[in-house]
């Protein structure tokens, strides 16, 4: 039988429930930057003599290779990926931060040639991490999959200076960038800005303090060169209103979309032809709940319930706070720059637009 099956001469390929798909789908994308990520891998094993290190690799391979099949076939339990997955990869980082000491200062990539393909292979990761969030918004995704996906950049990380401590023979030295170099980007990276627009990006290259994120310092530095002075425009609040709009109405929904800034306070409301008159103050309220309490609303309500560590939140605040979906914190790295609130669906359905919303967020910074 022949490798060719002239099947995608036209531009088009197949999922596993989906005929004709464009190569230019997200899915196509994701599944293409996954094999891209364990083509890497497999270079770096080549050069690494660690047997216990290549094993690893191999598993994450694998792993991979299970992702990308429940890309194609999002319905099939066998391809979820298991919380257990992801936390064999928290014990190794935990492994090897206890044999070496981190640096906690800017990292400047190639000390070696081994690390430097490990840096390489964290990118790639942190694009299919962002790949995937953009699957998540359209076509939904597999949560442990998400968490894994983040989870793996931080190990490559770890991995990258570690090898960089044990070839130097030191305690975890390594070059230091007399700059602000490049920050690798996570979920929704805002363009060659040099920060993360939103997500952890805690496998970050600069500025990495004790738990893995950039320092405020840098990313305040890097937002005054970029113009965005710690808080989220007006002008940029409207650009990403726009878009958001024009999604909801791809979707056929009529919303309210809030922008507030780091202090909570509105900086632009807009309301959507035919939207529900509550819905004004309802997305609002979830603008400001997200950088009052630092996490989506949707994260809130599940900490919200009986029992939970938020339990009774709402009531609190002179009744601004809200515990359903629609509210996102919009960061830059780890520092919150405002808040987006949208209102006019289900919960489920406003956090997706908001998770939409937080996507093309480098678009409009």
């Amino acid at each position: 039988m022949n490798i060719y099956t002239k099947n995608g001469d036209k531009g088009t390929t197949d999922l596993i429930r989906t005929k004709n798909v464009s190569k230019s789908d997200d899915r196509i994308q994701l599944v293409g930057t996954i094999d891209e990520l364990t083509s890497h891998l497999g270079v770096v094993k080549t050069m690494l003599k660690d047997a216990d290190i290549i094993h690893i690799l191999e598993k994450i391979q694998g792993t991979l290779i299970t992702v990308m099949a429940g890309v194609a076939d999002p319905y099939n339990r066998d391809y979820k990926i298991n919380d257990d997955k992801t936390e064999v990869l928290e014990g190794e980082i935990d492994r090897l931060e206890g044999l070496f000491d981190r640096p906690k200062k800017f990292i400047l990539p190639g000390t070696s040639r081994l690390s430097a393909e490990i840096d390489v292979a964290r990118t790639v990761a942190r694009r299919a991490e962002r790949a995937l969030a953009a699957v998540s918004v359209k076509f939904g995704a597999d949560t442990g999959t998400k968490k894994y996906m983040n989870r793996l950049a931080d190990y490559l990380y770890v991995l990258a200076r570690y090898i960089d401590a044990k070839e130097s023979g030191s305690k975890g030295e390594s070059t230091e960038a007399g700059h602000v170099g490049a920050v690798s980007a996570g979920s929704g990276a805002a363009g060659n800005t040099g920060v993360t627009a939103s997500g952890s990006g805690s496998g970050a290259v600069m500025g990495e303090n004790g738990n893995g994120a950039v320092s405020e310092t840098v990313i305040q530095e890097v937002l005054k060169r970029i113009g965005i002075q710690g808080r989220i425009t007006l002008d940029a609040s409207k650009r990403l209103i726009e878009k958001i709009e024009q999604e909801a109405a791809r979707r056929g929904k009529k919303a309210v979309i809030a922008v507030c800034g780091p202090d909570g306070n509105p900086i632009a409301v807009h309301v959507m032809d035919g939207a529900f008159l509550v819905s004004f103050d309802v997305a609002v309220k979830k603008a400001y709940t997200s950088v009052a309490v630092k996490m989506s609303t949707m994260e809130l309500s599940a900490l919200a319930q009986p029992g939970g560590t938020f339990y009774g939140v709402d009531k609190m605040d002179g009744g601004k706070i809200v515990i359903f979906g629609g509210g996102v914190p919009i960061k830059a790295g780890d520092v919150i720059i405002g808040g987006l609130g949208i209102s006019g669906g289900t919960g489920e359905e406003d956090h997706s637009l908001a998770e939409y919303g937080l996507s093309v967020l480098n678009e409009v910074l």
